[in-house]
């Protein structure tokens, strides 16, 4: 499965460990970075948008930090791959929980209800500056959550720091999912699919 891919470095822009974990569990080696950036200070009408925003911005936050001689070789080209997330529920887009009665609020609102994860992979090409994106969208149609298992994921803190306070891979929320429209790994944060197709076309166009 390696061998047959182009030769090139490849960093993953994030300090998720979902996204380290699907990253690495598609077989590819890649060294970590992570951009520090006003999230808040890039607003977009659609969650589509607001993503690749969000996501591009990384890009060039991370790009900053890297000397220009380090990240160009005779042999090989330097991919970056940077992403961002949201979570749409009932038309308003949902980032990362402000405070514990915000998580509380989101996790109460999916019960018996819906919500969609819209998410973004970028890939740059360091080398040739070319730079590809895509967005991909996920419904999740929930059962009843009972307030204790509310209470257990507030405890725990995961959920506040993660969009929309969704996390469908908990062992406490798995059973609790109806339906899954989409890709598990995209809910997670890293379409698998979108980012080998973008990493593709990055290599394509050199």
């Amino acid at each position: 499965m390696e061998s047959n891919r182009p030769h090139f470095k490849l960093i993953l822009g994030s300090s998720s460990i979902a996204r380290r974990k699907i990253l690495g569990d598609m077989g590819y080696e890649f060294t970590l970075m992570s951009a520090d950036i006003d999230e808040k200070s890039i607003r977009k009408e659609k969650p589509e948008e607001l993503v690749l925003a969000l996501a591009e911005a990384k890009a060039e936050a991370i790009m900053q930090r890297i000397p220009g001689d380090d990240n160009i070789e005779e042999d090989k080209s330097t991919l970056l791959v940077t992403c961002d997330q949201v979570v749409v529920y009932e038309d308003t887009v949902r980032e990362k929980p402000s405070s514990v009665e915000e998580a509380r609020e989101y996790i109460r609102g999916y019960s018996k209800g819906h919500a969609a994860t819209v998410s973004s992979v970028v890939v740059t090409n360091l080398k040739t500056g070319v730079r590809k994106g895509g967005v991909d969208r996920v419904e999740i149609y929930f059962h009843e959550i009972p307030e204790e298992t509310i209470e257990k994921l507030i405890e725990e803190g995961m959920v506040l720091k993660v969009a929309g306070a969704l996390v469908i891979e908990h062992p406490l929320i798995l059973p609790l999912v109806k339906e899954v429209v989409g890709t598990t790994d995209s809910v997670m944060g890293l379409p698998k699919e979108l980012t080998e197709k973008l990493l593709k076309e990055v290599l394509v166009s050199t």
